[in-house]
């Protein structure tokens, strides 16, 4: 049976399908996910090693660190940012 949507509409189903299909795949993994985490944390067990622990550690630091010399060079660019819209709008 010949669709009427077949020509313009192609691309768009095998989109569809695909994005589907990958929310039936974050679904399974995240089902896995529970099943495995649930009863380990009502056991009492940790989720993570050791290492693991250190390397979320020393991950959330760095991230500490970055963010903030990201704030401090933003603030510098924003009051010159804000100081040139100032000097724009004064000569209007």
């Amino acid at each position: 049976m010949h669709s009427p949507f077949r020509g313009k509409f192609a691309t768009l189903e095998g989109m569809t399908a695909l994005v589907l299909a990958m929310f039936l795949c974050l679904a399974l993994g995240l089902g896995v996910l529970l099943a495995v985490v649930v009863p380990a944390r009502r056991a009492g067990r940790d989720l993570l090693t050791p290492h693991g622990e250190h390397v979320v550690a020393r991950v959330r630091e760095r991230t500490e660190s970055v963010a903030s010399v990201t704030r401090e060079r933003t603030e510098g660019l924003l009051s010159t940012a804000k100081d040139k819209v100032d000097d724009v709008r004064s000569r209007d």
